[in-house]
């Protein structure tokens, strides 16, 4: 009987193929020709090429969620300074429930220091890429501000880096 199985699920690898189907080959150069558009469209410059305003604007903003988390007080933002959607998604509670995941991971919040800046010509959004220093070393997170033509924050997140191996 064992062997009768041995002999089945020889078989049944032997029969599995690891051709392409023909819809998966379109998949693949559509995917090919958006990532190729999205690099003609968005480019890295440097950061003395940006407007002060909006430099600025996505560094306060960063620093200024980013320090909720070591006093506890969230300042609201206002509609001069974020987008409908960015104000209606930094509630007091979300924020909150996220710093305690990330204190207790990352301890303390120390600062932020710009690593690149990239520009969407079509949007005319310029996305600002911070590095952050907390007190603990142990895991990189970095913040991504997007500010949008009208010098508004219209998107805003961290993320955790993972550590490239050597």
């Amino acid at each position: 009987m064992k062997k009768l199985m041995l002999f089945g699920l020889i078989l049944f690898l032997a029969s599995c193929k690891s051709k392409k189907a023909v819809s998966d080959v379109k998949d693949d150069t559509t995917k090919e020709t958006i990532e190729e558009t999205t690099k003609e469209t968005v480019s890295v410059i440097k950061p003395t090429e940006v407007d002060k305003i909006k430099s600025d604007r996505a560094y306060d903003l960063g620093k200024r969620l980013l320090e909720t988390c070591n006093t506890s007080k969230f300042k609201a933002f206002t509609k001069n300074e974020a987008t409908d959607k960015v104000i209606a998604n930094a509630t007091a509670e979300k924020i909150s429930t996220t710093c305690k995941k990330i204190n207790q991971r990352n301890g303390k919040f120390l600062g932020i220091k710009l690593l690149e800046v990239k520009h969407d010509k079509i949007l005319d959004e310029y996305t600002f890429r911070y590095a952050i220093d907390y007190e603990k070393k142990l895991f990189k997170r970095e913040l991504m501000v997007t500010v949008n033509s009208e010098n508004k924050v219209s998107a805003i997140n961290t993320k955790e880096v993972k550590p490239t191996p050597f």
